[in-house]
């Protein structure tokens, strides 16, 4: 990771105000070098901002061949440079310790957000937009503040509700660190139990305890060199708080049994959807060790709070089922609109469980607003049922009657005769007759599974659900 630039460069022809621009520099803790002329201007990774007074000649043009260096205007002769994003002032020569303060805060954000757009972290970003999908300025923000926190090895506590994801940010914080060609091992703290807890985190040596055979590598040994994720740590027995705490507060830790002091060289992350400051004062969590996870808190927001990204949520999650398991399913403009206005309770998660679910019911296929489970439908669009020409129904009634010769017709078939009355008939009606006749053949045949009725019709179980409803079948 680049180290942050240091050093301002000042040039200043008039005597006595560089000194005092030295003065007030010196004063605040900033690393200062006195410039005899502009142009012995290098470039230098450790330039924090060059403050250009009296005697330089043409500051637009010195700033706008280096744009990655910030100017900061000390003489009224560089007003016209103001209109360059890398040049800001104008400052006099009585600046005082709050005013100095300001534009050097500038001056490092403008190198901190060149560094994000253009320079050391792309590659990280990179990496985080496949793992973290999104394009809002809430999910923008997390993917900021992994790419911050990633290399170094300090603690980290990802906060938020069920199925948001909590674990992705784990494993990005991971793939961008300097530990990433190291385990990543997690543990769900809330799906095992108590009294088993220490022995999956800290293993245990042969005889421990009854059913202890032989030496088990805990958890933290398995993570060594690399990332310990430690999910749903809210859910952890107060017990083994006290002994996680110590551990991270001593670095090292013993098998249950054993009397080895073992290295823990380890990062962790912790995370949970609870409350922790809430258990602290309920005496369900241990403050200490909350303040010894919480040294870099991510809280990863709802999807509710980011309901722009659900279209590209959709997009990347049904690319990844079609990968995986060779069956997709595509959306119309209506039901991604319905989609989008959904308040998701279940997350991400929720997301992924219903484009499952679709490609279930409907492989390969175009989904309408009609097609999704009720609680998706939010707006209105009927459902459309395509019209077949009366030939092509009066075919298939008929192959459905006579497909087994050996069935005799029962009493709401044997009025239906194939040849046509002198009088004429009324098709429509008799088809619907013979429809309803047959629904409620299928129905009986498989004992009123309405799915198992619609495969004896070869149709789809909505279909047949929408005929029932269309002929008060019940």
């Amino acid at each position: 990771m680049m180290n942050s630039p240091q050093v301002i460069y000042l040039c200043e022809q008039n005597n006595e105000r560089r000194q005092r621009f030295e003065t007030v520099l010196t004063f605040i803790g900033e690393r200062v070098t006195v410039l005899p002329a502009i142009d012995e201007l290098a470039d230098h990774d450790d330039v924090l901002c060059v403050i250009a007074g009296s005697g330089v000649n043409d500051l637009s043009e010195h700033a706008k061949s280096k744009p990655a260096i910030p100017f900061i205007a000390a003489a009224e002769s560089h007003q016209p440079a103001l209109n360059r994003a890398n040049v800001i002032g104008p400052i006099d020569a009585n600046v005082d310790y709050q005013e100095l303060s300001r534009w050097l805060h500038y001056c490092h954000s403008y190198h901190r957000n060149l560094a994000e757009r253009h320079g050391s972290q792309n590659h990280k970003t990179g990496k985080l937009e496949s793992l973290l999908i999104g394009q809002g300025s809430a999910i923008q923000s997390i993917r900021k503040m992994i790419a911050q926190v990633a290399s170094s090895d300090a603690n980290v506590l990802v906060l938020g509700e069920s199925g948001t994801g909590k674990e992705v940010v784990a494993r990005g914080i991971h793939s961008l660190s300097n530990r990433k060609d190291g385990p990543f091992v997690p543990v769900n703290c809330g799906a095992i139990p108590g009294d088993l807890l220490e022995s999956e985190l800290f293993g245990h040596e042969k005889g421990a305890f009854t059913g202890a055979i032989g030496t088990r590598k805990g958890r933290f040994e398995l993570a060594q060199g690399g990332t310990l994720f430690l999910d749903e740590i809210g859910d952890m027995p107060l017990a083994m708080q006290v002994k996680l705490l110590r551990v991270l507060q001593e670095r090292t830790f013993e098998r249950v049994g054993g009397a080895k002091s073992i290295k823990a060289d380890v990062r962790v992350v912790a995370a949970t959807h609870r409350q922790l400051e809430s258990m602290i004062n309920e005496g369900k969590f241990r403050e200490d060790l909350f303040y010894r996870l919480n040294v870099f808190p991510i809280d990863v927001p709802a999807l509710r709070e980011r309901q722009e990204d659900v279209p590209l949520l959709l997009q990347e999650l049904t690319a990844r089922f079609k990968k995986e398991r060779g069956v997709g399913v595509r959306f119309t403009g209506k039901a991604l609109e319905s989609l989008s206005l959904h308040r998701w309770p279940g997350n991400v998660r929720e997301l992924s469980n219903l484009i499952e679910r679709l490609t279930i019911m409907h492989p390969d296929q175009l989904v309408d607003v009609s097609d999704l489970p009720p609680k998706y439908q939010h707006i209105d669009h009927p459902r459309v049922e395509p019209e077949y020409p009366d030939e092509l129904l009066e075919r298939e009634a008929l192959n459905s009657i006579f497909a087994d010769d050996e069935d005799e017709p029962d009493a709401d078939t044997a009025a239906i005769n194939s040849e046509l009355p002198d009088d004429g008939v009324n098709l429509k009606d008799m088809l619907s007759e013979l429809e309803t006749a047959m629904i409620k053949q299928a129905l009986d045949k498989a004992d009123g599974v309405v799915a198992k009725a619609a495969e004896l019709l070869g149709m789809r179980r909505t279909t047949l659900v929408e005929k029932m409803k269309k002929y008060q079948i019940k």
